[in-house]
Parts: C-alpha cells; sequence; structure tokens
C-alpha cells in the first residue's frame, strides 16, 4: 500500500509558550515523512500565528473562538487522504504516529484515537488518567487531543459539531464508529504509546470546578455543552 499523505491540524488559541515546541515535536514524530500541517489560530490575542508561521506551519484563521470551528476550519484547508487532530499542549511520539500508519494501512481502520498520559505524580490525577483511558478503550471514545481519521469520512459525517463547545470529540467518536460500522471497518483506540499531552486543566483549575461543571452537566442533562459561557474551563483563557 502506497504511503498516504496526511494533514496535521493544530487547533490553537494563545498557545504562544508552547506551538514551537508542539510543532517541533510533531516533526519529529514523522521522522522524515512528509506531511501538511496546519495550525488554525482561533482568534488568539498573542503571537501563536506568527510563531507558528515562523515554525513553518501553514496557518488558517478562525474568528469565532471555539474548538469544533478551529478542527472544521483546519481541516477544511488540508488536503491530505487522512486528518489528524493534535492538540497544541500535547506531543505524538515516532512510536504513536507509526502505530496509527500501521492501523491506516491495514485498511481495516477509519480512524481513532490514542490513550492519553500526563506528567504529573499526584495519586488522583494517575486515577483520573487511568479511569478515562480504561473508558475511552471501552467505549471507543476518542480524547481530542488526538484524533485522527480518513479526509472522505470526516466530510461523510460532516466534521465536529458546531453547536457543541465541550465533549465534541465524544460525539465525533459516536458518529465515526456509526460510519466504520456501515463499513465494515474500525475506529481504534491506539494504546501502546500513549499521547503525552498537558495537564493544565488538572493545575490550573480548581476540583470545586471540576466538579461545578460535571453537576452542571448532569442537571441540564448535556445541555450546558451548547453554551460557551457553561465551558468556562475551555475558554476562559487561563494558561
Amino acid at each position: 500500500m502506497p504511503e498516504v499523505k496526511l494533514s496535521i491540524i493544530v487547533p490553537a488559541y494563545n498557545e504562544e509558550r508552547l506551538i514551537a515546541a508542539t510543532l517541533d515535536c510533531i516533526r519529529k514524530a514523522l521522522d522524515g515523512r512528509p506531511a501538511q500541517i496546519i495550525v488554525c489560530d482561533n482568534n488568539s490575542t498573542d503571537r501563536t500565528a506568527e510563531l507558528a508561521r515562523m515554525a513553518g506551519a501553514e496557518v488558517v484563521f478562525e474568528p469565532v473562538n471555539q474548538i469544533a470551528r478551529a478542527r472544521n476550519a483546519g481541516a477544511a484547508r488540508a488536503s491530505g487522504d487522512w486528518l489528524v487532530f493534535v492538540d497544541a499542549d500535547s506531543c505524538p511520539s515516532r512510536a504513536l504516529l507509526a502505530d496509527m500508519q500501521a492501523a491506516i494501512a491495514s485498511g481495516r481502520c477509519i480512524g481513532g484515537g490514542s490513550t492519553v498520559a500526563f506528567a504529573n505524580p499526584r495519586v488522583d490525577v494517575r486515577c483520573w488518567v487511568a479511569f478515562w483511558n480504561a473508558l475511552s478503550r471501552t467505549t471507543g471514545w476518542a480524547a481530542g487531543s488526538f484524533i485522527f481519521c480518513e479526509a472522505a469520512a470526516f466530510r461523510e459525517a460532516h466534521g465536529f459539531d458546531q453547536t457543541l463547545f465541550a465533549a465534541e470529540e465524544i460525539d465525533f467518536s459516536r458518529r465515526m464508529k456509526r460510519l466504520a460500522r456501515r463499513r465494515r471497518m474500525r475506529f481504534v483506540i491506539l494504546r501502546r504509546h500513549p499521547l503525552r499531552t498537558s495537564d493544565r486543566k488538572v493545575r490550573l483549575y480548581s476540583p470545586l470546578e471540576h466538579l461545578a461543571f460535571l453537576l452542571r452537566f448532569v442537571t441540564t442533562g448535556g445541555r450546558n455543552l451548547r453554551r460557551r459561557e457553561a465551558c468556562s474551563i475551555w475558554y476562559d483563557g487561563r494558561r
């Protein structure tokens, strides 16, 4: 099977501290394989776009500060056969991308994600990560920090739901799994080499803030996911 062309899409809002290192990490993980690298500047007020261009990435602009819109805007520019979405605070390894390439080359995979790892020694954080990874493997839900899929399948599924301000990756995973079943293919969660991603939501937001969000989710039946102001953990700009 000939090597497919990848388009790697990095949504970024005020990520001047991390964007250059993330792009460098992605290039090293590609290990010389050609790929289109796109940064979607999601209405940043810092030097995110400038630093991304200096690092050699294509930059697109999305004026509405919303992760689903940013990912979709990046995908609209993409020319690759496969799309890879990597968050600006995450660092995929060569081994992870090699596993992804193997899944693609199998011809039985429509897309997928990866388990994750935080560099945080706290017991509660390690327990939460273990819980999420088990849930991800069991349900086939991809963490938003790393998602890959066939470009044609992404378009057929109409991308990420722009009415959601959080949990859009779970909604997308569910729709991709349904499409995979219709095609008799798979949506996989890679587990051998977890994605290294930032623990900043743990460091910057208190347990009470996380609990308040979960309570709003339960009491509103998930309707809070459709209001930006109710998803402040993702949108209040703390970095």
